[in-house]
């Protein structure tokens, strides 16, 4: 049995799928079939169920699968605790991010972290659900590290490194009737079209809280996956949003207010899994989290 085989097994476990198992992999999916075949053969017994829509684990393979998380693991520990020795970090480290405007510039965070590391290849995605997306990958293992964002009970099986905190401030057109005033009372809000973010997303989390928590009905009209686009549509008179206060800057056309009578803090952290230690690329950009986003 090689690593490179449970490699190949695990990504297709996780993602329930060839075709995208070969894609995460950077292969063609006629080599990982072989290699799985391969495995089974030395095995002598069906780890997946082909089906039509999917790729299921039979016993066999659910009884592998942790396993084979913790080969590759030990295998990467060894990996990066040669590399330590030899004075380079190696290997990749898979990190998921949701928008950080106004929070940290990610370009300029991971263009660091290259220039002091240089030999681990940063892989870095989104997920469509925003941070439960991520939450959700962490825990599944499809990544090492995430920045996501969200209040409230911290999620089971994830560790949350807190780096910026804000609140979320109402932010309305300049002509809206309340555009004039600093402060409003969430009750206020009953009735307004509010552009927002899809459910996961941690805003929308947070907003939908704290307006079960006032019994107040949360109307979104209008959905989006990024901040500037949510001031843009408020700009241009189609609703009113909750945005996070260090996000915001000075925008023109609009007017922020503080909803003085609601919960609505919001953090942003660097997530890793709990149940599992950090490689060394991982503990690395802890590290330089740490330091770089308390020095801001």
């Amino acid at each position: 049995m090689e690593l490179r085989q449970l490699e190949y097994f695990v990504a297709v476990a996780e993602e329930a799928n060839f075709t995208r198992a070969a894609a995460r992999l950077h292969v063609v999916q006629s080599a990982v079939s072989t290699t799985i075949k391969n495995l089974e053969r030395e095995l002598r017994t069906p780890l997946l169920e082909r089906t039509p829509k999917r790729v299921l684990l039979t016993d066999a393979g659910a009884a592998l699968l942790p396993r084979a998380h913790a080969a590759l693991d030990a295998a990467r520990e060894a990996a990066d605790a040669v590399g330590e020795v030899r004075g380079g970090l190696r290997g990749t480290l898979r990190l998921g991010a949701i928008a950080t405007v106004g929070v940290i510039d990610l370009p300029v965070f991971l263009g660091e972290f290259h220039r002091r590391h240089p030999g681990v290849f940063l892989q870095t995605s989104a997920a469509p659900s925003g941070s439960q997306g991520l939450v959700d990958a962490l825990l599944e293992r499809r990544l090492d590290l995430a920045f996501v964002s969200g209040s409230g009970p911290r999620p089971t099986g994830i560790t949350l490194t807190p780096l910026a905190a804000s609140v979320l401030d109402l932010v309305v057109p300049a002509a809206h009737p309340l555009a004039r005033r600093r402060t409003v009372s969430i009750t206020e809000l009953a009735g307004l079209d509010f552009v927002d973010f899809p459910a996961g997303y941690s805003n929308r989390t947070v907003a939908d809280r704290a307006f079960t928590t006032a019994s107040v009905p949360h109307q979104v009209a209008i959905e989006i996956t990024d901040l500037t686009t949510g001031v843009a549509y408020v700009r241009n008179g189609l609703g009113v949003a909750l945005l996070p206060r260090v996000a915001l800057g000075k925008g023109q056309d609009v007017a922020t207010l503080t909803v003085d009578d609601a919960d609505l803090e919001w953090e942003f952290s660097l997530a890793a899994p709990s149940e599992r230690p950090p490689g060394a690329a991982a503990r690395a950009m802890l590290d330089m989290a740490h330091e770089f986003l308390w020095q801001a």
